[in-house]
């Protein structure tokens, strides 16, 4: 088995069909289907189960592609760390959209002051699609708004939020402190798309009540979700962190829900194997500094 096998394996589970990785790879289908081949007749295993024309990971493709990760991440670091030594200095972000709206700026800021010169990627994204890339080492560190599953990766909470019931002058709920969650069963929500962790932790937390909802807006930013709430179209949770301004002018109310825990934390997520540059944990400690600064501000102010 090559490193040029596995490589061909992971584009076949990450495309789905061996036509798909062929055309990403710019190869013959047959030379993806001769390396799986190899791999399977080499160990006497089954990577994938064809059913109707579908491939399907079998256990043994499941572990397989675990350590196959591992070994790209391992080859990556190690080519990253070669270039850092040599003077080129990158850090790739990924945020989700909250924190890439309200929080990521201030952080990227004092992270380029410690470190002048550095280049800085940023990729801002749903939880899901940040956790696979992660997973996949296309970004060094994330900083999200929702809960990874994967083994591989590390979780720290470092930075707390509050999510809130907003809705539109005018509307029933307006100037009230809180709602019941049972109220909501007939309001209409405009709410971020599947794999956004404030998506989740809402509708987790309903249907751990049996309390059915109504999507009628499923938006990819929170500028789509705010334009469309204060327009009337709508109610939508959200971050306070995020409508702070129409909150102010009166354009939005906001209110709790009873019966819901609406408090969360961003964290900070990274492979289990990745090499941690000087320039990431300097990340890492800006990240915490930022969290722990928000709290003493909180406590001092009373918002807590």
């Amino acid at each position: 088995m090559t490193t040029r096998d596995l490589e061909i394996f992971m584009t076949v589970v990450d495309c789905g069909t061996m036509s798909e990785a062929a055309r990403m790879l710019y190869i013959t289908q047959s030379s993806v289907s001769q390396a799986v081949a190899s791999i399977e007749k080499e160990y006497g295993i089954i990577l994938f189960e064809r059913l109707s024309h579908n491939l399907y990971l079998t256990e043994a493709g499941r572990e397989l592609l675990a350590y196959a990760r591992n070994l790209t991440t391992i080859k990556n670091n190690m080519n990253e760390f070669l270039q850092n030594a040599s003077g080129i200095k990158t850090l790739k972000i990924g945020a989700t959209v909250t924190v890439g709206t309200c929080v990521l700026c201030p952080i990227l800021e004092n992270v380029k002051k410690e470190h002048e010169g550095l280049v800085l990627e940023v990729s801002v994204a749903n939880t899901h699609v940040l956790e696979d890339k992660l997973l996949k080492n296309q970004i060094d560190i994330g900083l999200v708004e929702g809960r990874v599953s994967g083994r591989d990766l590390i979780s720290e909470d470092v930075i707390e939020d509050e999510l809130l019931l907003a809705c539109p002058e005018g509307h029933r709920f307006y100037g009230r402190n809180s709602v019941r969650a049972e109220e909501l069963k007939n309001e209409n929500l405009i709410l971020r798309e599947l794999g956004s962790g404030t998506r989740a932790l809402f509708e987790d937390q309903m249907n751990a009540l049996g309390i059915p909802i109504t999507v009628g807006w499923n938006c990819c930013n929170s500028e789509a979700i705010k334009n469309a709430v204060v327009a009337g179209n709508g109610i939508t949770v959200i971050s306070r962190r995020l409508i702070e301004n129409e909150l102010k002018s009166g354009k939005l109310w906001g209110c709790t829900i009873e019966g819901i825990e609406l408090r969360r934390h961003f964290a900070m997520v990274y492979h289990k194997t990745k090499y941690l540059s000087e320039e990431i944990k300097c990340f890492m400690n800006m990240s915490r500094s930022f969290g722990e600064n928000e709290v003493v501000l909180a406590n001092t102010n009373g918002n807590y």
